[in-house]
């Protein structure tokens, strides 16, 4: 095996650092994308989505004369499927009166068509999507078996799930463990073959649903994690306590480490990979099941907090600040932030909200502005939702001279109570019973 091609199909925040990666360690890639938009962008020098260093990685990838992109696959020695596996936005499941959202994997299946017609004897398919378990298996292989070659056959076949950190990802996608599951023993050495290209972490070899399944419970065990770390945010209103000084106290406990509360979970990891395993496996999940329903109504808990604060939101003017579903990073999907927005303007709030990392941000049914100042400007009330290190660092005397409001609901613990008080401001943090 000696892997000089590769087609990397999905040229998102997985793919394109992907892709960019192995083209500048030596081997020739086509990056595709079905978005034109995606792909004339990158022809033009631009970029399309926020990574810290993405931008130099990308440049260097194509000045070395390595990395092309395209809308369509070409032949290649390898193949990475690295393209969105969302849940159904109109397909639901249902056990025993438990409700249940499906995975759409529209796009996996799509591109391991699109691979079908340039798929030889002796190459190498990668699955890197999130998925359910068994999608290799069962979803991938048939697909690709009508080239009329044999998975695990004629050709090799693996799973190997990212594992990175949004704002870290060009450093672990390098340094991070790397766990490859083929459908063939032969297979699973193929990926690390491949993947030995750049990973200087540690490579891990497995079958493809042992693979599947640890990427989803790597992220289902940290959605439990946040969930019972919004439950004590709830209890702790109701108790009278601080959450987030009884949880800095509780983690003095040398084997205890409770993760901090929030508006709620977003992303298109640790917000949708759960319920995979749920839809895998309804009677076995309750657990799982929960933590999703309480992770996913937070957003209530945050309307029901800027409520007592500012009393009718009906025409009330809201500044929010971040949309991003977590800290310092220009990732928009599945953001509670969005969902927040989206309730408190049902109840007639007027809203505008600011995205510091994608100021140009057009969100459907948002209305986001470029500035932080004009996102001030008229408003009640400051909604702090996300934990953006440009947030934390705001002066409360500066905000002060450029906003009339002086309620403040932070949702992330962003900001120094005190600081904002002695400014003029009444700061009300979310599962904080005290004040």
């Amino acid at each position: 095996m000696n892997f000089k091609t590769l087609c990397v199909l999905g040229l998102g925040y997985i793919g394109l650092p992907t892709a960019s990666t192995f083209a500048t360690h030596g081997l020739d890639v086509i990056g595709v994308d079905v978005n034109p938009y995606v792909v004339e962008t990158l022809r033009n020098g631009g970029l399309h989505l926020h990574e810290p260093g993405l931008r130099t990685l990308v440049e260097a990838a194509f000045k070395s004369g390595h990395l092309r992109v395209s809308e369509l696959p070409a032949e290649a020695d390898a193949f990475i499927i690295a393209v969105p596996t969302p849940f159904f936005a109109d397909r639901l499941g249902e056990y025993e009166g438990r409700i249940y959202k499906m995975a759409d994997l529209g796009a996996v299946k799509a591109a391991a068509q699109a691979i079908v017609p340039y798929l030889r004897k002796g190459n190498l398919v990668v699955l890197e999507s999130t998925s359910p378990p068994g999608t290799t298996e069962k979803v991938v292989a048939p697909i690709l078996e009508r080239s009329g070659l044999k998975a695990g056959v004629d050709f090799y076949l693996a799973y190997s799930p990212e594992r990175v950190l949004p704002g870290q990802i060009l450093r672990e996608l390098i340094e991070n463990a790397r766990v490859i599951g083929g459908i063939t023993p032969e297979s699973a050495r193929a990926g690390r073959e491949l993947y030995a290209t750049f990973v200087k972490g540690e490579i891990v070899l497995t079958d493809a649903t042992t693979a599947e399944m640890v990427k989803l419970m790597e992220n289902t065990y940290r959605d439990v994690n946040i969930a019972i770390a919004n439950e004590f945010a709830r209890l702790a209103e109701r108790l009278g306590v601080d959450v987030w000084e009884a949880i800095a106290l509780a983690n003095r406990h040398p084997r205890v480490k409770i993760l901090s509360p929030g508006p709620g979970v977003g992303g298109h990891c640790i917000s949708v990979d759960p319920w995979f395993l749920v839809e895998a496996a309804p009677d076995l999940t309750q657990l799982i099941h929960t933590a999703r329903q309480v992770n996913d109504e937070q957003p209530r808990f945050v309307i029901q907090k800027v409520r007592q604060v500012l009393g009718e939101l009906n025409g009330r003017h809201i500044a929010a600040l971040g949309l991003a579903y977590k800290a310092d990073v220009d990732d928009l999907r599945e953001s509670p932030a969005i969902e927040v927005i989206h309730r408190l303007q049902a109840e007639g709030a007027q809203v505008k909200a600011f995205e510091p990392f994608k100021p140009q941000a057009q969100v459907e049914g948002v209305n986001a502005v470029p500035t932080l100042e004009e996102a001030l400007e008229d408003a009640d009330l400051i909604l702090v939702l996300v934990r953006h290190t440009p947030f934390v660092r705001l002066q409360p005397q500066e905000i002060a001279r450029t906003t009339k409001a002086r309620l403040i609901v932070d949702t992330v613990n962003a900001l120094d109570r005190g600081h904002w008080q002695a400014a003029g401001f009444s700061l009300f943090r979310l599962g904080d019973g005290k004040g």
